[in-house]
């Protein structure tokens, strides 16, 4: 494959089980034309198999389909009628059951049929890449490779690339590529050993969590409640996490780990416990079949009891003193109190650490190339906030490695094994950093080593930093309290907030607007790009009356560099997020509004006031002399959404939650939206008819319509369709960069004013309103939210006009700004803010 670029046209996934299906649904998210194989079905049609598991990706949550529309691009196809298609696909992974032998089988079934240059990979998540290399011919094996996916394939940002030992050195170079750019993962190279890295490190940390756990006698609910956020790992924690692994999933890896590990120094620990075993011959399998550790028994959580062997309402509470000591902000100090107390909480975390740290220390050398490849695939492939190298190295690397080796000689670890003459190394050195800016600690070298130099991360210009990695964004252009404008060296300026969420209060908005002046003045484009994630959660009415503090000398020495980058949000947040949309979003809202110190200090002049000026700000990104673009990744909720669709061009990732969701506290899009989507109506209007589309805007914005991915922010109309779906989060920057460079280099002129917009008028409101008789009558909406929907029909129209009467721009700001006024100003808008304020729910009164 050398000297050729490696294009993915067609790919081809072999099983469509729970893996497999979602691989393939990630696929097409990518626009990769997919065939799913699997058996042939026995109920007449061949293909029933792979057609009820595509149906399945339909109503899965979190959803594997950017776009349910997404899952008729999936092509069913049998191993009986349609091995043929393989020879055109480029890329084919096998996703079947972890069975060495039926995945041999399956190898030597579809050999003959692969194509010239087809790519041929594994899946497996901890089978060895090698032994599975045999079943190919050997003229075929330099095409063959390990891709380790992790669940859900969508969300998680982990793929381990594995190669065998003949594995093409091109091949892999190009695989990696296609898998950061088009799917937008974070590639780690791992070795040929069991379990790979981020399993192997993982499994091994649950298996010492449940050692410790039970030689204390903690409850599982317990050991949840200390080993998730408390300690900087989801929400899932342990118990949690394997009932969404699967019960007998993790077993099976855990005897793996038994079978093919028998040197491990911690091989006695390598065994399912008792309980485990149980719990799987009853059936309680986990999240699949709600029931495992954790099953709902109508609206309580219960747990199951080892004492009683039965399930009890979970409700274990973390010791105060314990949460009082993770509060330390030096992280040396944390864990000199954790080792030092007599507390049982905090014996038990300062064991797993410990445990954990002492596994990773003898495991590196033969898992992984270098200490940074552990760390972030643990991040990445468990969604913990550090991996264990940074957790060790910002805990005092010299400290910790003494506590380790004088609990070896107590007898007190899980094993006995002195740590590696690396470790005492990097203990005596000056730096005690395994991480820097030099590179990370790599065992077969003993030296620091770069991250890779392949092209594809030339695009990241700001990637997954690691502990000990310095952090600069760029030069300082203007910088107050509220935003900084900074670029990179080029005659692109960039924009990034610094409010709490990324939040729109009044000194964000003198902000944008004095970056837009500046761009206007000396720099050829503005891209707004945000440091980390949201991109913004909407405005902040409480800042209605505060002022930035602008920096005088408009210094270009750089700042103090912003927090870096937080690792990719894991699984349990993303579920979270997923089935609690609409209710996290008005929470969002709510919360960031801060709208209940708003009434109470009766400043509603001056949110008006603000209204006014976001209104202002927005049409300022729309008309301004030089392109505006908007880089988005996360939420991007209210006035971040404005904020977007008044850019010249949004590039959003795959993962942005974008909507106008200010209906769900009882008020409406003030800031530019109801307008926007008004114009989208008439320039899309047939016969001068705005209606027929405007209907479908209206539904969205009533109904505060949250966009779950990039694409359905599309299919909603926040997003054009000219905007660019990025799959790369860190590849974001690059990308907005680039389309905004093409907008200056074609010319860049801002769109010209809409003058003559015609409007639905009184008809459009009256044909809303009828609809909105029936479904108050129905009881499907209460009063208020039948004036709320009045108010969102009343400004989208255009007001009480004749239909098709033409109006401009300013004709619907100004219906906004009252109709958001009269909304705030009632007793029940009030009461849904407050309510959820307090309680985080929706109010429906």
């Amino acid at each position: 494959m050398s000297g050729q670029r490696f294009l993915v046209r067609k790919a081809a996934v072999l099983g469509a089980g729970v893996m497999g299906a979602q691989i393939a649904a990630h696929l097409v998210n990518a626009n990769i034309e997919t065939l799913l194989f699997e058996l042939p079905g026995d109920a007449g049609n061949p293909n029933a198999n792979v057609i009820k598991a595509v149906e399945k990706l339909k109503k899965q949550e979190p959803a594997p389909l950017s776009v349910k529309t997404k899952a008729t691009c999936i092509q069913a196809a049998n191993y009986e009628q349609h091995l043929e298609l393989l020879k055109d696909c480029d890329l084919v992974i096998e996703a079947i059951a972890e069975r060495m032998d039926w995945k041999r089988d399956l190898y030597v079934k579809v050999a003959p049929h692969l194509g010239e240059h087809t790519i041929f990979a594994s899946n497996t998540s901890g089978l060895s890449i090698n032994q599975l290399a045999e079943a190919f011919p050997e003229a075929l094996r330099h095409r063959f490779c390990g891709i380790h996916f992790f669940n859900p394939p969508r969300y998680m940002h982990l793929v381990e690339l594995i190669p065998c030992q003949t594995s093409d050195g091109d091949m892999l170079d190009h695989l990696e590529e296609f898998l950061v750019t088009n799917l937008g993962k974070g590639v780690i190279r791992a070795k040929d050993t069991p379990n790979f890295i981020a399993n192997r490190i993982g499994v091994f940390s649950l298996l010492a969590t449940m050692h410790h756990g039970r030689a204390f006698d903690f409850g599982f609910d317990l050991v949840d409640a200390l080993t998730g956020a408390l300690i900087g790992r989801p929400k899932s924690a342990t118990f949690r996490t394997a009932d969404v692994v699967g019960l007998d999933t993790l077993a099976h890896v855990i005897n793996t780990m038994r079978d093919t590990l028998p040197d491990d120094p911690w091989h006695r620990y390598f065994a399912a416990p008792d309980w485990l075993q149980g719990l799987i011959q009853a059936g309680a399998l986990g999240e699949k079949v709600k029931r495992g550790v954790y099953q709902k028994i109508k609206n309580e959580i219960h747990v199951f009891d080892l004492a009683a062997q039965t399930y009890r309402v979970s409700g274990a509470e973390v010791d105060d003193d314990l949460k009082r000591l993770l509060k330390y902000s030096s992280p040396a100090e944390k864990f000199a109190a954790l080792r030092n107390s007599d507390q049982p909480q905090a014996q038990f975390l300062w064991a797993i650490f410990r445990d954990l740290f002492h596994y990773c220390a003898i495991q590196l050398e033969t898992i992984a190339d270098n200490a940074r490849d552990l760390d972030l695939a643990v991040r990445w492939g468990f969604g913990w906030n550090q991996g264990p190298f940074e957790i060790w190295q910002a805990a005092g690397w010299k400290q910790i490695a003494d506590w380790i080796q004088e609990d070896i000689a107590a007898g007190k670890s899980m094993s006995l094994a002195p740590l590696p003459q690396w470790v005492t190394a990097i203990a005596e050195s000056g730096t005690q950093s395994v991480h820097s800016a030099q590179g990370s600690f790599a065992p077969a070298s003993g030296k620091p080593q770069l991250r890779s130099t392949l092209p594809v991360y030339q695009r990241q210009l700001y990637p997954d930093r690691l502990i000990g990695e310095p952090a600069a964004y760029g030069e300082t252009i203007f910088e107050t309290d509220a935003v900084r404008l900074w670029h990179t060296g080029d005659k692109i300026a960039i924009l990034s907030f610094k409010s709490k969420m990324h939040t729109i209060g009044i000194d964000v908005l003198e902000g944008v607007q004095q970056a837009i002046q500046e761009a206007e003045q000396n720099w050829r484009a503005l891209v707004i790009w945000q440091t980390e994630p949201p991109f913004s959660a909407g405005a902040n009415l409480q800042k209605a009356t505060e002022k930035p503090k602008l920096d005088a000398q408009h210094s270009n020495a750089p700042a103090e560099p912003p927090a870096p980058p937080k690792p990719p949000t894991a699984f349990q947040s993303f579920l979270k997020k997923l089935r609690k949309s609409t209710q996290e979003t008005v929470l969002h809202v709510a919360r960031e509004l801060d709208l209940a110190d708003v009434l109470m200090a009766k400043k509603l002049a001056e949110v008006e006031g603000m209204i006014k000026q976001f209104q202002q700000t927005s049409q300022r990104l729309r008309y301004s002399m030089i392109p505006t673009v908007a880089a988005v990744d996360g939420l991007a909720l209210g006035g971040g959404c404005e904020f977007v669709m008044h850019c010249d061009r949004a590039v959003a990732t795959l993962e942005s939650y974008i909507g106008l969701v200010e209906t769900g506290v009882g008020l409406l899009p003030a800031g530019g939206g109801c307008k926007e989507f008004a114009m989208r109506a008439a320039q899309n209007a047939k016969d001068g008819d705005p209606f027929p589309q405007l209907k479908y805007y209206f539904q969205t914005v009533a109904m505060a319509e949250l966009g779950k991915s990039a694409e359905q922010a599309k299919e909603l109309g926040y997003l054009r369709s000219a905007d660019t779906v990025v799959m790369h989060r860190f590849e974001l920057l690059h990308v907005a960069k680039a389309q905004a460079l093409a907008l200056a280099e074609a010319g860049y002129r801002p769109p010209l004013r809409m003058r003559e917009i015609p409007v639905a008028g009184n008809t459009g409101i009256a044909t809303i309103q009828s609809q909105l008789v029936n479904m108050r009558e129905g009881g499907f909406i209460s009063e208020h939210d039948n004036l709320i929907a009045n108010k969102v029909a009343h400004v989208m129209c255009g007001g009480d006009l004749t239909p098709g009467s033409l109006v401009d721009e300013d004709w619907f700001l100004e219906l906004e700004r009252a109709a958001f006024m009269e909304l705030l100003a009632t007793e029940k808008t009030q009461a849904r803010i407050e309510y959820t304020l307090k309680t985080g729910k929706p109010l429906r009164n």
